[in-house]
């Protein structure tokens, strides 16, 4: 280890130095200054022997100036000095001195001293690089479970697609949606207050692929059937919004009751990742058919009382939806997309979220094309752009 003997007297730094490199690699500085210096140079001292009667920056000086740097602040310091007296003790040791010793030196005891403080920062060091190891292994093991959730949802929202003939693309065009109204709606007034958390807005953007996780629950008589669907069948395929909502809701409270079973409470770092996350896409499943008129479904939520994500997915869901080709459909035509988009403003969407689409159209139809699903589709979706 490395330790940097300062003083002004070049016969201290003699003595101090013959009696420390049988054990340690010594630097010397004769000046406040070049210590402030070699501390900056390769290898960096791991303690410092500092006088304190020094021409021009004596030793409190050299101190405060190296817990002022952030590289120098963990660098113990043990002043040598002439200085006997008790307040000249407590100055030292109140500016961060480790400790203090007195000259002349007793070999023996700086030894002892020196010998000291440096075990004791070997081993703040090794409990450093333990923390920094142990930091590293949690944010990585945190990153690689964000992975394994954020794929376990994309499977599980696909499922549900692939059921009903749809492509997975829907899932990237509808989130790619959904993340735009939100980045778009951050500034307004309406939607600021709710929009300035960052991960819960991140909540949003990753349960948006979950919309349609009921239709699992829907036979595939009425989900596949290629024709217009009866009253009757209109009705079953309507409770996929209801389905969806129950099983994120009892996915929540399955969560809940282990959690109670083995003693804990709801709140801290589950209710803060998990449960909200679930929270948030129960919303949106159970939400995206309801209409800002109160004319939707499965509840016939009016307006505000419609969760904000839910309203984001309906925009988003009804886009996409109309310039799709579906089993049972081929996509509308570009003016006839963007007259019922206007036309739903107020009625089927929330105002604002409505001007947000509208106002920056092209940018939807961007986001369509890139996650196009043929090139007919591409093509309806440049259509769109130019309405």
């Amino acid at each position: 280890m490395t330790v940097l003997v300062v003083d002004d007297t070049k016969e201290n730094l003699t003595v101090i130095g013959q009696l420390l490199r049988p054990h340690y690699h010594v630097r010397v500085a004769n000046s406040g200054l070049r210590a402030l210096q070699a501390v900056d140079v390769a290898p960096r001292p791991d303690l410092i022997l500092l006088d304190v009667m020094m021409p021009e920056m004596d030793g409190y000086e050299v101190l405060r100036t190296l817990r002022a740097n952030p590289g120098c602040q963990d660098i113990p310091v043990i002043f040598v000095t002439a200085l006997a007296a008790d307040t000249d003790e407590e100055l030292g040791l109140a500016l961060g001195a480790v400790d203090y010793v007195t000259k002349p030196v007793k070999p023996a005891l700086l030894l002892a001293r020196v010998r000291a403080q440096l075990e004791l920062k070997k081993a703040r060091d090794w409990l450093a690089n333990q923390n920094a190891y142990l930091d590293a292994e949690v944010h990585r093991r945190m990153a690689e479970n964000e992975l394994i959730k954020d794929v376990s949802l994309h499977a599980l929202a696909a499922l549900a697609e692939k059921r009903d003939n749809e492509t997975g693309n829907h899932l990237h065009r509808t989130q790619g949606y959904v993340a735009l109204l939100i980045d778009l709606l951050r500034e307004h007034p309406r939607f600021q207050a709710e929009l300035a958390d960052a991960d819960y807005c991140d909540r949003v953007i990753k349960a948006a692929p979950l919309h349609d996780i009921g239709k699992v629950g829907i036979a595939d008589a009425v989900l596949l059937k290629p024709g217009r669907l009866t009253v009757e069948e209109f009705a079953v395929m309507k409770g996929h919004a209801q389905i969806g909502a129950d099983a994120l809701g009892e996915s929540i409270q399955q969560v809940l009751a282990a959690r109670a079973a083995r003693g804990l409470s709801g709140d801290g770092d589950v209710s803060g990742s998990a449960l909200d996350f679930l929270e948030v896409a129960r919303q949106i499943a159970g939400g995206h058919h309801e209409k800002w008129n109160g004319s939707g479904y499965p509840l016939g939520l009016q307006g505000d009382a419609i969760p904000l994500p839910a309203r984001l997915m309906a925009v988003a869901d009804v886009f996409d939806a109309l310039i799709s080709r579906r089993h049972y459909k081929e996509p509308y035509p570009d003016d006839q997309v963007m007259q019922l988009m206007r036309e739903g403003r107020g009625q089927h969407f929330d105002p604002d979220v409505a001007d947000a689409f509208l106002q920056n159209v092209s940018k939807f139809a961007d986001i369509a094309q890139r996650y196009r699903d043929d090139h007919a589709e591409a093509q309806a979706t440049e259509h769109g752009a130019r309405a």
